[in-house]
């Protein structure tokens, strides 16, 4: 069945995500440029958002921010998935034997978007949030969810050149695809200094039913990386995905909130 997008639910939803990747906040001008409709039309949205406080209004600032009643049924969704529960159990211990970030990710859009993290007691570490979007091409997490993918696919999701965020970021794609190759083989994926030149991170794929629906990884800033470091973080990481992977089989949940349900 064709699905049509209706479209005032549609703004009210872009209006969300767009206020999740930016944390300090939004004007409504902001909003109205980003998600490219006009200020005189998503302002009735904003202005209900606000009341039925899925939006806070700064009034010093005239910024909106998530509110929270956003958090509200953030917090229901996850409460219910034992299975991600299950899964920060073991960034936890991976994060106790490193004292390094663990992050978890799933793609949205060709990026990946991060929805689970445990930081480090590391006072100098990589400082990241839950809802962050970044270019999949680029991170460790997004080379772990892609490195099932066919190099014809790769180019469909990335028809115009790929754009360099440092020095170090990989801009081929025929490259990329090599390393995707290498991950596959693998199962595990490394950037080093791709997306930020000050940290280094690797990453494993997880699989649910022959797919990969998420990937775990550890970020390390580049000044504590060492041979030992890289060999233990590997280690853990393709421990805890037998774990994850063995949990899910036998509980079969879904934990990526944006698949379709056709």
């Amino acid at each position: 069945m064709e699905i049509v997008e209706h479209r005032p639910t549609a703004r009210v939803l872009d209006i969300l995500e767009v206020l999740a990747t930016n944390s300090e906040g939004l004007t409504l001008t902001e909003i109205s440029n980003l998600i490219k409709v006009p200020k005189s039309t998503i302002l009735p949205l904003i202005r209900t958002l606000v009341f039925r406080k899925f939006l806070f209004f700064n009034k010093n600032s005239y910024k909106y921010t998530i509110g929270i009643n956003c958090f509200c049924v953030g917090s229901s969704y996850t409460n219910n998935m034992t299975s991600l529960e299950f899964i920060k159990n073991e960034m936890n211990y991976i994060v106790k034997e490193t004292d390094e970030i663990c992050q978890m990710g799933i793609m949205h859009d060709n990026k990946v978007l991060y929805i689970a993290k445990v930081d480090s007691t590391n006072p100098i570490r990589i400082i990241s949030y839950v809802g962050k979007k970044l270019p999949a091409y680029c991170t460790a997490l997004g080379k772990a969810m892609l490195s099932e993918t066919s190099l014809s696919d790769l180019k469909k999701m990335y028809p115009n050149k790929l754009i360099a965020f440092t020095k170090n970021t990989i801009t081929d794609i025929n490259t990329l695809y090599d390393q995707l190759l290498e991950v596959k083989e693998k199962q595990i994926a490394s950037e080093y200094g791709e997306i930020n030149e000050q940290s280094y991170c690797l990453s494993t794929p997880i699989f649910q039913n022959n797919k990969i629906i998420a990937a775990i990884s550890v970020s390390v800033p580049y000044f504590r990386m060492s041979d030992e470091k890289t060999i233990l973080i590997k280690k853990l990481l393709l421990e805890a995905k037998t774990k994850i992977e063995t949990f899910l089989k036998d509980n079969n949940i879904d934990i990526n909130p944006f698949k379709n349900n056709d």
